[in-house]
């Protein structure tokens, strides 16, 4: 099966271990980014999986191109030109100390990204699934009009396609807002992950619970078929418990809780759960396994250092079927 997914690849810089920024004077690298990291996760799950984005022509950006290679991401369809590296500095929490992310990312090289600028058709042809991110329509609008059009060419092609709809209003800069971007972007969806508050906050769909919202989404936009969402409960930046949810239209599939204790990276778990999913979506005939299996994978990043998850297919099923012990395998 083939995966594509469209965003933005940063550089993350951060302390070693817990250390604030102010105490340190040097920081770990890593590459990162939310439609990225869920394609690095499905290459880990055996699928192929490739990224498109628009890199600085320059050593950083082949190097950000190299590591989506690394981990088994096919990178042909990348772009180089003009512009930088967007970057985020992350202070890892520890406690009750919260973690802390500065970005650095106006004017990168995706963000002057054009709207015609991918060839959707060769990209999207053989694809069995087109994953892409509110954080992206959120930085142009030369990327938000290369993203509807991807949308609409999936759509053309019978793709399915996800999205995170995840709001960052910092991001929105260039005179548009997300209302007025969103719901085109969202019609084409197979698949969204998102909130109550979202959907009012975006789209004007109300509803006093989840199924109730996620069923007025469906009929704003009738290509939707699946809706879903995490519930984080944060006992400390070290400790957090997780469960997820999927709505089909009629019935709401409920995840374990997961009680994770001594996180080592929260950054990318949301992204790890997304293909999660997908990967379930595309290969169990059962929501429940899906959701179940989704949750197990974003609380198995949990365990996981920088932005992206490494874990295995067996390693994802043991957790998602109850086995939490950590126990020594040989």
């Amino acid at each position: 099966m083939k995966i594509i997914t469209f965003g933005e690849v940063m550089l993350r810089l951060s302390p070693p271990g817990v250390d604030r920024l102010a105490q340190t004077d040097s920081l770990n690298m890593h590459f990162g980014g939310t439609e990225a990291n869920v394609a690095v996760s499905l290459a880990q799950f055996g699928m192929q999986s490739a990224h498109i984005t628009r890199f600085p022509d320059h050593a950083l950006g082949r190097s950000a191109a190299g590591y989506l290679r690394k981990y088994g991401v096919d990178t042909q369809h990348i772009q180089y030109g003009d512009g930088r590296l967007g970057l985020y500095f992350l202070e890892t929490g520890a406690g009750s100390r919260a973690s802390q992310i500065i970005y650095d990312r106006v004017d990168s090289a995706f963000a002057r990204i054009r709207a015609n600028s991918v060839d959707w058709e060769t990209v999207l042809s053989g694809a069995s699934w087109f994953h892409w991110t509110g954080i992206t329509p959120a930085l142009s609008q030369g990327a938000a009009d290369c993203l509807l059009a991807g949308i609409q060419t999936a759509n053309r092609l019978g793709v399915p396609v996800s999205a995170d709809i995840v709001y960052r209003s910092n991001l929105w800069q260039y005179g548009k807002t997300p209302q007025e971007i969103m719901p085109a972007l969202t019609r084409g969806c197979t698949l969204v992950l998102g909130s109550k508050s979202l959907f009012s906050d975006l789209y004007g769909v109300v509803g006093s619970t989840f199924q109730e919202s996620g069923r007025a989404l469906m009929e704003r936009f009738p290509n939707v078929r699946y809706i879903t969402d995490t519930k984080r409960r944060s006992i400390s930046a070290s400790h957090n418990q997780l469960a997820a949810k999927l709505f089909d239209g009629e019935t709401v599939y409920k995840s374990r809780t997961h009680d994770i204790q001594s996180i080592v990276d929260r950054i990318g778990t949301g992204d790890a759960y997304m293909a999660g999913l997908i990967y379930g979506l595309l290969t169990f005939n059962d929501l429940q396994r899906t959701v179940e299996f989704g949750a197990a994978a974003s609380a198995l990043k949990h365990t996981i250092a920088g932005d992206v998850n490494l874990a295995t297919i067996a390693e994802v099923e043991t957790l998602a079927n109850g086995d939490s012990s950590g126990k020594l395998k040989r």
